[in-house]
């Protein structure tokens, strides 16, 4: 099964190193994501605190690799011509086009961190942790119209502990995710995969989140102030608050009774 690769995470990265050493299948070309980058929701430069050089696997296994840089759709033919029989998309920020998605025979996949139909959109992870939810997961996808809302191909599910912070749930994700490719490659490059849809009726969603968003509000029970404060933990910008006009981060919270 020959793939072409969209990645720019540390979790893509891994995900695709895992393909190629284990001979899962042939990756023909990575399409990657410059670390600093335009996106709609920001006025202004995004960085990928997560970023990923692929640049530099495209060299140790002399595949090619390329930076997006322009509209995705710009990008098709240049696609077409690596002759995929799928797409991967793991650790990934733009919207994949129509025009893209049908290109190999066996469909356009991707990974969202978290138990679809729940926590469709952006950083699923930090507003399951923000929200207090005892579990997340991962989830690997069939990429269509809409947020998020593809058939399930594999599920996989993990705690949210108390003691745990953003990087523990980034280190769970890899985790699941390095399983869910050893269990799944071959399955559907066989054709053997399952393909269960989704129940839209239980689907809820979260925005994309900026460093601004990343301010306190005091008013907030003790409780949801520390899952804020640990879920904005590194490698994220951290939770803040402002005292005597400057901006202060917080890294860690504890609750105790006075």
């Amino acid at each position: 099964m020959k793939i072409v690769f969209f990645g720019a995470s540390e979790l893509g990265c891994k995900c695709c190193r895992r393909i190629i050493e284990k001979k899962l299948a042939e990756v023909s070309c990575i399409f990657t994501i410059p670390k600093e980058f335009n996106i709609s929701y920001s006025d202004k430069p995004v960085t990928n605190v997560n970023f990923a050089d692929f640049h530099a696997l495209g060299k140790e296994f002399n595949i090619p690799v390329i930076s997006v840089t322009a509209k995705m759709g710009d990008y098709t033919e240049e696609i077409r011509k690596y002759l995929p029989d799928m797409i991967l998309v793991i650790g990934w920020y733009y919207i994949v086009p129509k025009s893209i998605r049908e290109i190999p025979k066996l469909g356009c996949a991707g990974m969202h961190a978290s138990l679809l139909p729940k926590y469709r959109g952006g950083a699923p992870l930090v507003w399951a942790m923000i929200n207090g939810e005892k579990k997340t997961g991962l989830s690997f996808f069939y990429l269509e119209e809409g947020v998020d809302n593809g058939d399930i191909i594999s599920q996989k599910e993990f705690p949210i502990k108390e003691d745990d912070f953003i990087s523990d749930l980034i280190a769970k994700t890899t985790d699941a995710a390095l399983e869910i490719i050893d269990e799944s490659i071959q399955q559907l490059a066989e054709g053997k995969a399952s393909r269960t849809k989704q129940n839209d009726t239980e689907a809820t969603y979260v925005p994309q989140r900026k460093p601004e968003d990343g301010k306190i509000d005091w008013s907030w029970d003790p409780e949801r102030i520390r899952n804020f404060i640990r879920a904005q933990s590194k490698p994220y910008p951290g939770a803040f608050t402002e005292i005597n006009g400057k901006r202060v981060t917080i890294w860690n919270a504890d609750i105790i009774e006075i």
